[in-house]
C-alpha cells in the first residue's frame, strides 16, 4: 500500500488547514497518510513513506520560519532516492518578490535528497479558497500517480 507523510509549519492556521486538505485528498484516494507539525517531526520520518509532502509558510520578506530551519537542515542530510515529493503552502502576495519563497526552498532541498518531484508546488495566497482546494486535490492526484508509476 502506498503511504504518504505530510509535515507542516503553520503560524496563523492557514497551513494547518492546507495540510488537512492534502491529508483528506490522500485519504479519498485510499492512501495511508500521516501528518505531523514540523516541530514534532523528524526528516528521517520520510524514509517510512512513499510520498513526502512539506507544507510551509514564508516569514516576512522571504525568511524560513524558525521552527522549520532545523528540519530543513536535517532534510538536506537525508537520501530520499526512490521517494516522490511535493511542496505547498501559503504566503501573502503583499510580499511580491518573496511570495511563498520557503515553499521553493524546500522544493530545492527535496531535489538535493534524490527524491523525484511528483507535482508542481502549490502556492496559496493566505487562506485556501475553492480554487486552491481544487489545485491541492490535483496536486495530490499527481503525487499518487507519480508514486504508482515509478
Amino acid at each position: 500500500m502506498t503511504t504518504a507523510r505530510i509535515v507542516y509549519a503553520s503560524m496563523t492556521g492557514n497551513n494547518e488547514e492546507i495540510a488537512g486538505i492534502v491529508e483528506e485528498a490522500f485519504q479519498d484516494l485510499e492512501i495511508d497518510v500521516e501528518t505531523t507539525e514540523i516541530s514534532q517531526a523528524d526528516a528521517a520520518d520520510y524514509q517510512k513513506a512513499d510520498i513526502c509532502v512539506l507544507v510551509t509558510y514564508t516569514y516576512g520578506e522571504g525568511d524560513m520560519p524558525d521552527e522549520a530551519q532545523d528540519f530543513y537542515d536535517d532534510l538536506l542530510e537525508e537520501d530520499l532516492t526512490g521517494k516522490i515529493y511535493g511542496t505547498c503552502g501559503s504566503g501573502d502576495r503583499f510580499y511580491e518578490g518573496h511570495f511563498c519563497a520557503t515553499v521553493d526552498d524546500f522544493d530545492k532541498a527535496f531535489a538535493q535528497t534524490g527524491a523525484t518531484k511528483g507535482a508542481d508546488s502549490v502556492k496559496v495566497d493566505l487562506a485556501a479558497e475553492a480554487d486552491d482546494i481544487a489545485n491541492l486535490e490535483a496536486f495530490v492526484q499527481k503525487l499518487v500517480t507519480a508514486a504508482t508509476n515509478r
